[in-house]
């Protein structure tokens, strides 16, 4: 086995920035290895109107640091109020690459988002027309849902009716964490793909209990059992184009993470590509790395892939550190819990 790997340079399909001190702190994380990445717009207020998105991809470009170079796909956050002129006239000029769907209370920052479908079909329809991905935190909130099920229900609740009722809607399924997404992710067609994380690759739901809580394990939508972890890599590294990296990969200082009521969130910009590596080798799949982190995203998206490559080379296991100091205070970097023997050169 080659002990280097170079493909074509990756995207992220799902990434936090944030925004202010913490953008500045966490973007050179994801700029120095990727070369596109789709943004997610819950801020605080969130990104909701075309004016919006433009300032807040001015303000990813400015933190910028001047040798890297990075372009961030900007996205709407699909509110009941989002005006689909708007929302149409953004997509039109090239400024947003996709439109969010977050269940209202789903996740971080997604108070404002959808509680009655029916109010956002006139959107939704308007994607249709015009070809805009709708990208979907599929976890229902309902109180009485088992948070462990929460993204089953919403398969068969939310997004099968939304599809049926809205022919020719391109949606993302987010951050997929169990094999009933995955199943339905292969059975949707054309118009549907889905991403998955890095850090869901690799724990399951006894890596966050067992032993104690670790918050750092925490995440949206929560780790499953091992059968569902299990699915997930078989997806990845199966070489369908259905399944793509989204790394979800969502910073929080560590004071907000460690306490008693703790964020949800793994950062993993730092060292994903390792990971990833590690995973695709001990699975047998080096020769389909390239198209999970490269080829799949830019084929649903409709873009051209990247043309420049990365080289990972394989030699003694890499040290990253445990922190990454931002202005606004540490942020704990995902530790996968094995050794990592590729690295970005």
């Amino acid at each position: 086995m080659s002990d280097t790997l170079t493909l074509r340079r990756p995207d992220d399909w799902h990434l936090h920035l944030r925004d202010g001190a913490m953008l500045k702190g966490v973007l050179p994380e994801t700029a120095r290895h990727f070369a596109r990445a789709i943004i997610m717009p819950n801020l605080v207020p969130p990104v909701v109107t075309g004016a919006q998105a433009a300032a807040y991809r001015d303000r990813i470009r400015a933190a910028l640091p001047d040798d890297m170079r990075f372009e961030p796909l900007m996205t709407l956050y699909l509110t009941e109020d989002t005006d689909p002129d708007d929302m149409a006239a953004a997509h039109a000029s090239g400024l947003i690459t996709a439109v969010k769907l977050y269940p209202a209370g789903a996740t971080t920052n997604s108070a404002s988002g959808v509680r009655d479908f029916e109010r956002v079909r006139p959107v939704l329809e308007r994607m249709a027309e015009i070809g805009l991905p709708l990208c979907v935190h599929g976890e229902v909130t309902d109180a009485d849902i088992d948070i462990f099920d929460r993204e089953a229900v919403f398969i068969d609740r939310v997004l099968d009716p939304i599809r049926r009722a809205t022919p020719g809607l391109r949606v993302v399924m987010e951050h997929v964490t169990t094999s009933d997404a995955v199943d339905y992710a292969r059975s949707g067609g054309e118009d549907l793909g889905a991403t998955i994380t890095t850090h869901h690759l690799v724990i399951n739901r006894n890596d966050i209990l067992v032993g104690g809580i670790k918050p750092h394990y925490y995440c949206l939508p929560v780790a499953k059992r091992e059968e569902h972890r299990l699915a997930l890599r078989a997806a990845a590294t199966s070489g369908e184009p259905t399944f793509f990296l989204g790394t979800d990969s969502a910073p929080h200082v560590d004071p907000l993470k460690e306490q008693a009521c703790g964020c949800a969130g793994c950062f993993t910009a730092t060292n994903t590509l390792s990971i990833l590596a590690e995973v695709f080798e001990q699975d047998g799949a080096l020769d389909r790395f390239e198209g999970f982190v490269s080829l799949h995203g830019p084929r649903f998206y409709h873009l051209p892939v990247n043309e420049d490559t990365i080289t990972l080379t394989k030699g003694d296991p890499v040290v990253y550190p445990a922190k990454l100091d931002t202005g606004e205070g540490p942020v704990t970097i995902f530790d996968p819990m094995m050794p990592l023997h590729w690295r970005v050169t």
